[in-house]
């Protein structure tokens, strides 16, 4: 109800008011639902009329007070004016309220008697000065206050009585009979309240709690309310200091439905678990038209939108009288009603799961289906809510098993750490496999999460508890197969425990899986890892890739197509993958596969040479699940994040991280290979050279040992000879370098571009220009700017060396653009001389005069750049690079003449007039 709403009501009462004091009595049935305001309407108006010279006689009925005869009507004696009068009404009052004698007549003609007296008494009182009688709350009057009200709404038509009675317009009350009664006089008035609209809820807000409340709050007092009066102060008081509907809410909420009708509760209990209104009768034993009279008696009182509670605090409240054993009753009710309805798995189980019981023998399935579902959909904590509680109630040793089983692995895919945590089954699960309860595949399940954890000698264990090869089912081999995949790549010390199948059964699951993505993958990627990139495998991985998405068992798949694809040197298109898949990661809630799917970008962040990128996703992931949760793997984000710290000269920043201590059992894992490669790294550019061999010679052990020492995988020989130059040991680096080319051939870009930038630091000064310039070319075209920016940056030095500066002037400044595009600050400080004329002709070239921006480009240049051919641009990048007209001849196979030519067409579309002031980023397309 609206401010103008409430003043034509009280309008409208002093007009019945001005007839009444006229001699025209009259009535006005006051109606409407608990809190619109009918008391409030009732007390205001009765103040006015006190100012306009009437007698107000006030009582409010009371249900406490419903069986005290005339207890109303002593409230409406107490307000008599004179002490005449109230001594009159109370001494009938005290008679009427005496029992009859016995053997008397009925106690109903005595009270006709006494009625028709305290009517007349009134009516005298009216004689003297206008009458104005308001009782509110009628439906709670007694029953002889109730009969001398009726008698005298029969008979103050002429008198000068405005008779005021309010009571709610639902549910079954007492008042009905009186309220038909008075109601069917033709002088009566019906005045009918509403709750708020939701300008009327605004105009409340704003007078309790001020303009700028109404803005934040006005809209969601309305909805939480349906303009409830005493709803919407509820709702502002704990908006106001919560922002949330909260204990002042839910004390409303109750209060409203004590005063609409006591009897509504069990309803609104059986509607807050239920949460339907149908379902909510049918759980009491109701009819519908019982049911359907309570939920229209609860939405007109505010409480209910649609059918059901407006707010989730309003169905806790009605719940909170409850104790525990009663609420598990009703929701054990429910789970019955639900499940004899047919209704999903989950309701019944949601059902289950508030009673903590599932004895029933429909209860186990119900939960177990509940579970499958919700995993299918993401749903990974329900689901564990539903194992957890079967696996509790579950008394089958067999079942129990699979049911833990099942449990370990929806786990893992919300954190890997939580199995182990959980595994206080883990000796039961050992014991079922012992007894025959537990199956080949789950056990081997079971290995893998040990094994995750480096719990090696417990996986053992279970692996030598499966029993004899020919009682593998076909599911078991089928784990064995992806497991044994999966630990060539990754725990290749272990394979000898895991146990062979069968010849037969080996071939037999063969031929059925020959399509399965999970072994493909696992394949492909350590074939690569053995053997060395392999187009068919890299077309094999993004082939997997288009056909996976994250469900609850692709995760490795999806991770080993990944690293196939970086390993291969095909980072630049594991890219696109990788941001799909941690998009889907997220949109699943699955922050462990966000965890791997980020430390996997990570790496491809690295070899891209964008530092940043790497620190920040190496950090992601071990920030998304906990270093313990990473187990034998966290070597992989650790060792990203210690390189790309290291290479942005912020060493400092990620001591913590160099001293985290990592499981010893990650020693036996392809993990260990890229951690210590990255600590040896992480020494090597703090200036401990000593420390850094000692790890980089430990990884390439280990690699060796285990089949896995590609040079895409780990590089570590080329970082252990720069440790070695570093300690004066030249020659034994040249060793190592020539025999990481011989091991890598020209397959990789990367890796021998990286290979000659190191051969030119440990041979003769003469020679580095030549070896520098092949090595920067095969790192541009390999995609890894840091390493190219290296490589200008060693080349920069190089041209210093043998004094021609101005070459090293013109490359300084492509260098150092790179090395800031990288993050690359340790480029930017290095004291040598070389690194030296990078900072200071980024300087040079950074200041406004010579019309270049901050990153050494030339203002307009990128546009100015699009329009030279692919000719001119193959021409500008090389000229921009240092080399001399005759050397772009010859590179390019074309006459000087022709360069020269370019040359001059570059700098006009350019708007430069010299070769110095080409700008850096030309290089991008040559």
């Amino acid at each position: 109800m609206a401010p103008d709403d409430a003043r034509q009501d009280a309008v409208l009462l002093m007009d019945l008011l001005r007839e009444a004091t006229a001699g025209r009595g009259r009535i006005a049935m006051v109606t409407g639902a608990v809190a619109t305001g009918k008391s409030e309407l009732l007390h205001d108006f009765a103040d006015r009329a006190l100012d306009q010279g009437a007698l107000p006689l006030s009582a409010t009925g009371s249900r406490a007070e419903r069986d005290l005869p005339f207890g109303v009507l002593s409230q409406l004696a107490q307000n008599a004016p004179t002490a005449e009068h109230r001594a009159a009404t109370l001494e009938l009052l005290r008679e009427g309220a005496r029992p009859p004698a016995p053997g008397a007549q009925s106690f109903e003609p005595v009270n006709a008697r006494l009625v028709d007296a305290l009517c007349a008494v009134l009516r005298e009182l009216s004689e003297r000065r206008p009458l104005v009688i308001a009782v509110d709350d009628v439906h709670h009057a007694d029953h002889a206050s109730q009969l001398c009200l009726s008698y005298l709404a029969r008979r103050v038509k002429y008198a000068r009585i405005l008779l005021v009675l309010s009571a709610p317009d639902h549910g079954a009350h007492p008042q009905d009979v009186l309220r038909t009664e008075v109601q069917r006089q033709p002088h009566c008035r019906q005045v009918r309240l509403a709750h708020l609209s939701a300008e009327g809820v605004a105009a409340r807000v704003r007078e309790r709690a001020g303009g700028q409340a109404a803005g934040f709050f006005a809209t969601r007092c309305h909805e939480l309310s349906g303009g409830n009066r005493l709803l919407v102060d509820a709702a502002l008081e704990d908006l106001g200091a919560t922002g949330e509907p909260g204990e002042r809410y839910a004390e409303a909420v109750l209060a409203c439905l004590q005063r609409a009708d006591p009897g509504l509760l069990p309803m609104a209990r059986a509607l807050a678990v239920m949460g339907e209104p149908g379902a909510a009768g049918r759980l009491l034993g109701q009819g519908e038209a019982a049911a359907a009279r309570a939920v229209r008696a609860m939405t007109g009182a505010g409480l209910l939108a649609g059918g059901r509670f407006r707010h989730q605090v309003a169905a806790s409240a009605v719940l909170a009288g409850l104790d525990g054993g009663e609420l598990a009753a009703l929701h054990r009710q429910a789970a019955e009603l639900t499940y004899l309805e047919s209704a999903p798995a989950a309701v019944v189980a949601g059902h289950l799961l508030r009673t903590g019981h599932a004895g029933d023998p429909w209860a186990l399935s119900v939960l177990e289906e509940a579970a499958k579902q919700a995993l299918r959909d993401d749903g990974v904590e329900p689901a564990i809510e539903y194992l957890t509680l079967a696996w509790q109630e579950c008394h089958d040793e067999r079942r129990r098993a699979r049911i833990a089983t099942t449990l370990v692995r929806a786990k893992w895919r919300i954190d890997p750490g939580t199995p182990i945590g959980h595994l206080a089954e883990l000796t039961e699960l050992t014991e079922a496999l012992r007894h025959g309860h537990l199956g080949g595949g789950d056990a081997i399940v079971l290995a893998r999460a040990l094994l995750w954890h480096g719990h090696a000698a417990e996986a053992r264990d279970v692996l030598s508890r499966l029993g004899d090869r020919e009682e593998l089912d076909r599911e078991a081999v089928v784990e064995l197969e992806a497991a044994r995949a999966w630990l060539r790549s990754s725990w290749p010390a272990f394979l000898p425990h895991l146990p062979e199948p069968m010849p037969e059964q080996a071939s037999a699951v063969a031929r059925s899986l020959g399509g399965d993505r999970r072994l493909e993958s696992a394949d492909a990627l350590a074939s690569t890892l053995r053997e060395g990139p392999q187009e068919e495998l890299v077309t094999a991985a993004e082939r997997i890739l288009r056909g996976s998405r994250l469900d609850e068992m692709s995760m490795d798949t999806v991770e080993c197509a990944l690293l196939t694809l970086i390993y291969s040197d095909r980072a630049d298109r594991a890219v696109s993958w990788c941001d799909a898949f941690v998009a889907e990661a997220a949109d699943r809630h699955a922050p462990s596969r966000q965890a791997r799917l980020s430390a996997i970008r990570a790496e491809i962040a690295l070899r891209r040479g964008d530092l940043a990128a790497a620190a920040r996703d190496a950090q992601r992931a071990l920030e998304l699940i906990s270093p313990e949760s990473w187990g034998v793997a966290i070597g992989a984000p650790l060792g990203i994040l210690l390189i790309a710290g290291a290479a942005m000269g912020r060493h400092p920043d990620y001591l913590t991280q160099a001293a985290l201590p990592v499981p010893e059992a990650m020693l036996e894992t392809r993990f260990a290979a890229q951690y210590l490669y990255g600590k040896g790294r992480f020494a090597l550019m703090s200036g401990q050279p000593r420390r850094a061999l000692r790890d980089l010679r430990m990884c390439g052990e280990l690699t060796e040992a285990w089949g896995l020492d590609v040079p895409e995988f780990v590089p570590w020989r080329l970082d252990a000879a720069e440790a070695l130059i570093r300690l004066g040991e030249a020659e034994e680096a040249r060793g190592l370098i020539e025999a990481q080319l011989a091991g890598c051939g020209k397959r990789s870009k990367r890796v021998h571009g990286m290979a000659l930038r190191l051969l030119a630091a440990a041979g003769e000064v003469r020679h580095r220009v030549m070896l520098l310039r092949r090595a920067a070319d095969l790192l541009q075209a390999g995609g890894d700017r840091y390493e190219h920016a290296r490589a200008l940056v060693d080349l920069t030095e190089a041209y210093h060396a043998i004094g021609e500066h101005r070459r090293a002037g013109m490359l300084g400044g492509r260098a150092g653009a790179l090395a800031r595009e990288c993050h690359a600050d340790s480029l930017l400080r290095s004291p040598s001389r070389g690194a030296a004329a990078v900072t200071s002709s980024a300087r040079h070239h950074g200041r406004v005069g010579h019309g270049r921006s901050a990153d050494g480009t030339r203002n307009g240049t990128p546009e100015a750049a699009a329009t030279l051919s692919e000719a001119e641009h193959r021409v500008a990048a090389l000229a921009a690079e240092g080399y001399s007209n005759r050397e772009i001849s010859g590179k390019l196979f074309i006459t000087v003449s022709t360069v020269e030519q370019h040359l001059t067409r570059i700098y006009r579309k350019l708007d430069v007039s010299r070769r110095r002031d080409l700008p850096a980023g030309l290089s991008g397309r040559a």
